[in-house]
């Protein structure tokens, strides 16, 4: 008979390396995966068809696009001799370009920041407990749930002169008892398109800025409260730097999308009257559709893929800056 004092217990050579952190005998058990094993052989197979599809209708056009660009064409956009930057040289001596180019930057500008300033309005408003926030909060995304299409065509039939909602309105109210042709005069159609695609993007714009306010520690608040800060101190002291990383992602992905805006201007005027309102994405889609001119229309495509670039490489210094920081 064995006693139980005679009884040693000896752990497993398992537990004295887990114990003493040594896996290099039992390393032969973690699982080595190679870049082309079975399962590996699977993925990329099952990624051959979205890869095809992407090379075909995504990075090809783009190429052609740039070689376009350095391209003679005829009128059905073959490649027919090689010029080099002779139809950038053209393009920058052209007087309607820079026309063009100075309204996109205007008209991109001028949408972006009335969409961040009333758009962070409304979600510091939404952020608010009040009875009703939720009926609200869907209202005020209807305008960009919508399509884009749809709400534009909506407006071309608010601003009519004849038998537009606007006109009637101001007429019958008396407040302007001859309204102009809105979509008839250079400035007023220019703003009238500008109006339309502020409205569309400030529920986009609200949303984000209120996603951001709900991630702030409520904590903060309470703390400012205690040491006695009124309103726009903790605005700023508070929200304002917390809410710099969304401001910066919201306005530079409302930048590109106002910048590319093709549906709102085409819609109701078309560029026009007399090319007023036209941006460099319409003009774009004049010169290569409408004019078959597809070697200047790819270098303004190649000039706009270029201001696009530098402004999303600037915002994104600002945005890393800003990450480091906190």
């Amino acid at each position: 008979m064995i006693s139980k004092d005679q009884v040693v217990f000896k752990p497993p050579g398992l537990f004295i390396r887990l114990m003493n952190k040594d896996l290099t005998p039992y390393s032969n058990y973690s699982r080595k995966t190679t870049f082309w094993s079975t399962e590996s052989m699977l993925a990329y197979l099952l990624l051959l068809p979205c890869m095809a599809i992407l090379i075909a209708f995504m990075f090809y056009p783009i190429v052609y696009v740039f070689l376009m660009s350095m391209y003679k064409t005829n009128r059905i956009g073959m490649l027919v001799r090689f010029i080099g930057t002779g139809n950038f040289r053209a393009l920058f001596n052209t007087r309607e370009f820079w026309e063009i180019t100075i309204r996109s930057v205007i008209w991109t500008v001028l949408a972006v920041s009335v969409k961040t300033l009333v758009g962070l309005a409304i979600a510091l408003l939404l952020n608010v407990d009040f009875k009703g926030r939720k009926l609200a909060r869907t209202l005020v995304i209807l305008p960009w749930a919508s399509s884009v299409p749809v709400s534009a065509m909506l407006w071309q039939w608010t601003y009519n002169y004849d038998f537009g909602l606007l006109n009637y309105t101001l007429k019958i109210t008396g407040l302007w008892k001859n309204p102009p042709h809105w979509l008839g005069y250079p400035l007023s159609a220019f703003f009238a398109n500008l109006y339309v695609d502020i409205w569309i993007g400030i529920p986009f714009m609200a949303l984000v800025f209120l996603a951001g306010l709900q991630s702030i520690p409520p904590n903060l608040y309470e703390a400012a409260q205690v040491d006695g800060t009124n309103l726009w101190q903790k605005f700023y002291y508070i929200t304002l730097p917390l809410l710099k990383p969304v401001l910066l992602i919201a306005t530079l992905l409302s930048s590109l999308w106002t910048f590319n805006d093709f549906n709102v201007i085409y819609i109701l005027t078309k560029g026009g009257p007399v090319n007023s309102t036209d941006i460099l994405i319409t003009f774009i889609y004049k010169y290569a559709f409408t004019f078959l001119k597809f070697g200047p229309a790819s270098a303004m495509a190649v000039v706009t893929f270029a201001i696009l670039l530098v402004l999303s490489l600037i915002y994104a210094r600002f945005y890393f800056k800003i990450e480091r920081e906190q």
